[in-house]
């Protein structure tokens, strides 16, 4: 729901894959990603199948669980500012990819012809706002020591996609330099590799009726080929959804009767309680008072779209000094 490029990309790829790996398999040379063809025989239409199916079949799999993770983003953004960072990632790391052989080549004396073929640059250039603007939320445990959070398992794919090849790792360092790169707000690439409005109008019309999905009711429905254990346990995380959801309105309410703010007193005991002999009767002057820690509308934003009014991520903003993990943190436990 709402995200029809990231279905897209999940679709047409993958079915251009296992067709090619299962019927196709003469076909699978004008999408590999070949640079010498590239540099001397100036196959430059290479950079465009070669970068964009995958031939591995592995690859396949795990970048196409990446997207469907990453698909927050269009969600987020919306698909013409997802669409413009794929096209600037996907671009850039075509010249890093060029640069990190040359000077693979030239430091180490290794001649790289060839690299994975698929859409993995840009794939990679998500990590970076994904550790960036994702919160990190605690789940468990292991052992006591090992955290587990929401974002464990993308890691561990990506860490899986990382070592399923040979010289993948120059895409994935591609991949994340492009990423670093389009999200700097000194370089400016965001404002120049974009996608225009009215190409982004003309693929709303077309394709986008294609892969848009309706939005999903409020019942799930357990699947009928399950066994039991999974049947139960999907029960179980629906019952504890419906708690969890039910919890966070109720704590709404009350936060809405109480003035729409948070109630700090159960952190940090009221100033005025704290008696001191030497500044009982003196109140503290404006110059004393600290200024108030400024606080980033962008996270804001973040934390609105999360489902809290706007005076509650203040306060939360505010008194975690501006960490978003902490702030959201708290937001879900109070």
């Amino acid at each position: 729901d709402k995200a029809p490029l990231s279905k897209s990309l999940l679709l047409v790829p993958s079915a251009i894959s296992i067709l090619l790996a299962l019927l196709f398999q003469h076909y699978q040379k004008f999408f590999a990603y070949n640079l010498q063809a590239v540099k001397e025989d100036f196959q430059i239409w290479r950079l465009v199948c070669g970068r964009t199916i995958c031939l591995d079949l592995k690859d396949t799999f795990c970048s196409s669980l990446l997207i469907y993770n990453f698909r927050i983003f269009e969600r987020r953004y919306g698909s013409r500012k997802f669409s413009s960072f794929l096209l600037g990632a996907w671009m850039l790391s075509a010249l890093f990819d060029l640069l990190l052989v040359e000077i693979t080549q030239y430091i180490f004396g290794i001649t790289i012809n060839s690299l994975p073929s698929g859409f993995l640059g840009p794939v990679f250039a998500l990590f970076v706002p994904f550790y960036s603007s994702i919160p990190r939320v605690q789940v468990t445990q292991v052992l006591g020591h090992f955290s587990i959070t929401n974002k464990s398992l993308v890691y561990i794919l990506g860490l899986q996609l990382l070592t399923s090849g040979s010289y993948i790792w120059i895409l994935a360092l591609s991949g994340l330099i492009s990423g670093i790169c389009y999200n700097s707000s000194i370089l400016k690439v965001h404002q120049i590799l974009c996608v225009p409005r009215w190409v982004a109008k003309i693929f709303s019309w077309t394709l986008e009726p294609l892969f848009s999905s309706a939005e999903p009711t409020n019942e799930v429905r357990v699947g009928m080929g399950a066994t039991v254990d999974i049947q139960r346990q999907q029960r179980m995380e629906l019952l504890d959804r419906q708690i969890m959801m039910s919890q966070v309105a109720q704590m709404r309410r009350q936060r809405q009767q109480q003035g729409g703010m948070i109630n700090w007193n159960r952190l940090f005991p009221p100033l005025r309680h704290r008696h001191n002999a030497n500044y009982q009767d003196h109140r503290p002057s404006e110059q004393g008072i600290p200024p108030p820690t400024e606080v980033s509308e962008e996270q804001v934003a973040r934390l609105m779209e999360m489902g809290f009014s706007r005076g509650d991520a203040l306060e939360a903003l505010r008194a975690s000094n501006n960490d978003l993990n902490v702030a959201t943190n708290f937001l879900l436990q109070h």
